[in-house]
């Protein structure tokens, strides 16, 4: 996550990283996939690969890959709709299609992903079958979680969210932060 709350301006953030100030929300990210975290340091540098788009995990017996990813969260009572950077697990053909398109602008397709990223309301929200479209333009791909899967997190997908909601969440991921 890469925004903070500026002090006394409650609809502005200021960014860790470039340290702007931006009055829209702010899209709460995951640096890596829930897999690649749980593992200790020295195995992450072992056998974790992690880049800003990219991740593998070698296992000795086998290799989970996963891509960086974005969903959008209905939020019924704003025109404002909160954005996730969240990662996916890809089978081997799909990650390795992704990979050799990940710079081709005009790529457009659809892959079957699991969802990698624990978001904090749904406690564990691993494991949330989703379809993987890839956009033109190089932009990340979006997630669309299977609706027949029950888990708080589809139903919310699908039902939305409320504004007060979205702020407790941003607010909670920019405490973690600080």
């Amino acid at each position: 996550m890469f925004w903070k709350r500026k002090k006394n301006k409650s609809n502005e953030f200021k960014c860790v990283k470039c340290g702007q100030v931006h009055s829209e929300w702010p899209a709460l990210t995951f640096k890596s996939p829930v897999n690649y975290d749980s593992l200790s340091d020295q195995e992450k540098s072992e056998f974790g690969k992690l880049d800003s788009d990219f991740c593998e995990i070698h296992y000795t017996d086998q290799i989970d890959r996963f891509i960086r990813v974005t969903l959008t969260q209905k939020v019924n009572d704003n025109c404002e709709n909160l954005d996730y950077g969240l990662w996916v697990s890809l089978s081997e053909k799909s990650f390795s299609n992704y990979k050799e398109n990940f710079d081709n602008e005009n790529h457009e397709t659809g892959y079957f992903g699991w969802l990698c990223s624990n978001i904090p309301e749904y406690g564990d929200a691993m494991s949330i079958p989703c379809d993987v479209i890839t956009k033109a333009g190089n932009s990340r791909p979006e997630i669309f979680p299977h609706q027949d899967f029950d888990h708080p997190f589809v139903k919310d997908y699908y039902n939305g969210i409320t504004k007060a909601e979205a702020k407790k969440r941003i607010n909670d991921m920019i405490k973690n932060v600080g």
